[in-house]
């Protein structure tokens, strides 16, 4: 089963380890031109801390399949940073987008909460024209060892339509070096999710902490809504994407792991 028409289901164990929401909007020149003072005003109190990164995008490249192809340097992308105090929640602006991240998801109503007074401030400030891609992204990490299930092969609490080469059974898992199910899907007549599935490894981010050797199942799911946007109507394209993600991820995990998820 791809998609799972399940009641919303809160999970003591859930896990989400990223989410990502993040709102293109058609190129402000200005947000790269001057330092964003009374929009970090609006929002200092939730996000008192700042830093400004200078991003390199990548080359542009001309010509391909021709004799004269061209790669041409793009000029640098001023890329603002907004953390709250704990630095567990952070907002990116550019000239191209606005984005909330955060590590530790405490449920939808609570990100939404954080996304709120941001987004209403941005648009006042900004007035964006519309936003041409809204998406809300989840990476799942799910660990048999965090929920007592390293009895358990991944056949028996993965759907079979995630599992690709790990759902055969004349193979054992440890055969299976590498493997992973991608796919897009539309959700409905706006809506699509691209969507990763496959066991892997997370490589921390300091080369010299100390790295898990623990093979997770990684669920990788992003959702987005696109062509255009209504600035008034984000908010409502974030609460179908949000329904959307439950039925994709309820759809992609049996009963076994929804048990030891609590």
């Amino acid at each position: 089963m791809l998609l799972s028409d399940r009641a919303r289901t809160h999970y003591a164990h859930a896990p989400v380890h990223e989410v990502i929401c993040q709102l293109r909007f058609p190129t402000i020149l200005s947000i790269n031109q001057t330092e964003p003072a009374e929009f970090q005003e609006a929002i200092r109190d939730a996000f008192p801390q700042y830093a400004r990164r200078q991003d390199q995008p990548a080359p542009k490249v001309t010509g391909l399949g021709g004799p004269n192809v061209q790669v041409e340097r793009q000029q640098p992308v001023t890329n603002y940073h907004f953390l709250s105090a704990d630095g567990g929640w952070k907002l990116n602006m550019t000239r191209d987008f606005i984005a909330l991240s955060t590590l530790r998801y405490p449920g939808w109503e609570e990100f939404a909460r954080h996304l709120d007074r941001p987004l209403a401030a941005f648009i006042q400030l900004y007035k964006p024209a519309y936003f041409q891609r809204v998406g809300l992204r989840y990476v799942n990490l799910i660990s048999r060892d965090r929920l007592s299930l390293t009895d358990r092969p991944w056949s028996a609490l993965i759907a079979p339509a995630y599992l690709g080469p790990l759902g055969a059974e004349d193979l054992r898992e440890d055969q299976v070096l590498t493997c992973g199910a991608d796919m897009t899907l539309q959700l409905d007549s706006s809506c699509r999710a691209k969507i990763h599935a496959g066991p892997g490894h997370i490589k921390m981010g300091s080369p010299s902490a100390a790295q898990d050797p623990e093979t997770k199942f990684i669920l990788d799911l992003d959702l987005s809504m696109g062509d255009r946007v209504e600035c008034t109507l984000a908010a409502a394209a974030l609460e179908t994407l949000h329904g959307h993600a439950d039925r994709v991820f309820e759809g992609a995990v049996t009963d076994a792991l929804r048990a030891a998820m609590r």
